[in-house]
């Protein structure tokens, strides 16, 4: 009978947000200290890349809105990986939208140890290199004619001079744009090298016509060179992370080395046979000195360029699943209950279409308050836990004007299987779902009813993904770790 005058203990759902990967049990300490603060009860962290963290509270009624508030993060070291944590106490004087902008997604974790070694190393070889390089400008610009060497006329040298630094500040100019891409988007070519190689092109030509234009306006020369070579640099940038991915597919016996040496030898082939027909060309008398003849015949050059280009990644044939290939075959199973293979797939993915204009609309890594609507209820929350429970993402819906848009955040355990089961729910509810919904548990009674579906189906479809040749051991399925939810069960 003593038991029974013992304080029962309750067990409450303690949420983390976390930027990383994974929770350090320091941490995990600390937050369930934290629990109970003011008789609230903590169940989210939210922590940014900035370094700062949201913790959300819950009061006693459900009707309440959802609250947090904002405290700094502590960083602690890792004792289980000595080699990262050096890495990543290397660069602690950096400030967080630096290292976003230099470092690879996940840096020091998601590279080898010897990474920022050789990095640091690069750095000041790439920049002798390019010292090296602006004198040999110098001195090919003297050698046409443009200065002189023997140094007896002033005027002369400074021509040549002020020559040199145009060019090369032309060529500076260009390489912000490579910049600017491989820092702000180096994570988006693994998904879709198709769509990036074909807009480098875009971008290139458009490059392209900015040289040609400064024939009419030579005075403008140094605007529109350098306004051409940033957006052919741009193209550069886009271009070449996305044919390395490329040529990776084509790599299946791990002969990556070999295969970008053979495609060396096609490239020169045809650029020997294009500077051959680009010399017929402007050889010809009389046709070189009009401007219109060379602007159309380099418009006519440069749209069959495009099309050849567009055909070429046409038949590039992945079987590994991205977001765009996943939403063709997840539609097929929710409405036709098969699978197309991964050759029939590649031929109807719309290479130029951007995923986030594909219908449905999908939003993924949302945060917690996205989660709970605009009315930020804390019953709504509850609920959406309860019910997604069992899986490792919590999705909504919300209805704007005739579409409905779908938001969803990840869990810390999520894998691509739970963005392919994300993606079938929400295409269940596209195709099944009423077109117009009265309340909030109306929507939960579609929510419910989408996770029943798949749960009898969803075995079955990854039965036919597997039998239709895709390969599911490598996926392009990335989960978005801005923010993702660990959810726990702690005795209070």
């Amino acid at each position: 009978m003593s038991s029974s005058c013992q304080p029962k203990r309750r067990r409450v759902e303690h949420l983390r947000c976390s930027a990383q990967p994974s929770l350090r049990e320091d941490d995990e300490e600390a937050d369930d200290r934290s629990v109970g603060v003011e008789r609230r009860i903590s169940i989210v962290v939210e922590r940014y890349g900035n370094g700062t963290s949201k913790r959300y509270f819950l009061d006693d009624d459900d009707d309440s809105p959802l609250q947090g508030f904002l405290e700094e993060r502590e960083l602690k070291a890792d004792n289980d990986s000595q080699s990262s944590n050096s890495s990543e106490m290397n660069t602690l004087w950096l400030p967080d939208v630096v290292k976003d902008f230099v470092f690879p997604t996940g840096f020091p974790g998601s590279v080898s140890d010897d990474y920022l070694d050789y990095m640091l190393w690069q750095f000041p070889t790439n920049v002798t290199g390019w010292i090296c390089n602006v004198l040999v400008t110098s001195s090919l610009l003297k050698a046409v004619g443009v200065g002189s060497f023997s140094g007896t006329s002033a005027a002369a040298t400074a021509a040549a001079s002020a020559a040199a630094i145009r060019w090369v500040s032309k060529d500076g100019i260009g390489a912000l744009g490579r910049l600017l891409i491989g820092g702000r988007f180096g994570s988006l070519f693994d998904d879709d090298p198709k769509q990036w190689r074909m807009y480098a092109d875009f971008i290139g030509s458009a490059g392209s016509f900015f040289d040609l234009a400064t024939q009419l306006y030579p005075s403008q020369f140094l605007l529109l060179a350098s306004t051409g070579n940033l957006a052919k640099a741009v193209a550069r940038g886009l271009r070449d992370p996305s044919f390395r991915v490329i040529q990776n597919h084509f790599a299946i016996s791990g002969n990556l080395g070999e295969v970008a040496a053979k495609e060396e030898v096609w490239e020169v082939a045809a650029q020997l046979i294009g500077l051959g027909f680009g010399i017929l060309i402007i050889d010809t008398p009389g046709l070189v000195k009009s401007f219109p003849f060379v602007s159309l015949t380099w418009t006519s050059v440069r749209l069959v360029h495009l099309w050849l280009r567009y055909q070429s990644l046409a038949v590039l044939q992945f079987n590994t699943v991205n977001l765009k290939r996943a939403r063709i075959i997840v539609e097929s199973h929710v409405v036709h209950s098969v699978v197309p293979g991964y050759v029939d797939c590649n031929k109807r993915e719309n290479i130029l279409l951007w995923q986030r204009f594909m219908k449905p609309r999908i939003i993924f890594g949302v945060s917690l308050e996205e989660v709970s609507g605009l009315e930020k209820s804390v019953s709504k929350v509850k609920a959406l836990l309860k019910m997604y429970t069992k899986e490792k993402y919590i999705l909504t819906l919300n209805k704007l004007n005739n579409d409905i848009e779908f938001s969803v955040s990840f869990k810390v355990s999520a894998t691509s299987r739970d963005v392919l089961r994300c993606l079938w729910q929400a295409y269940w509810l596209e195709e099944n779902m009423e077109e117009s919904f009265k309340d909030k548990d109306s929507v939960f009674h579609w929510l419910k009813q989408s996770l029943s579906e798949m749960d009898n189906k969803f075995d079955d479809f990854l039965f036919k993904l597997d039998t239709a040749g895709w390969n599911l051991r490598e996926s392009n399925l990335k989960i978005p770790n801005q923010v993702l939810i660990d959810q726990e069960s702690i005795p209070l």
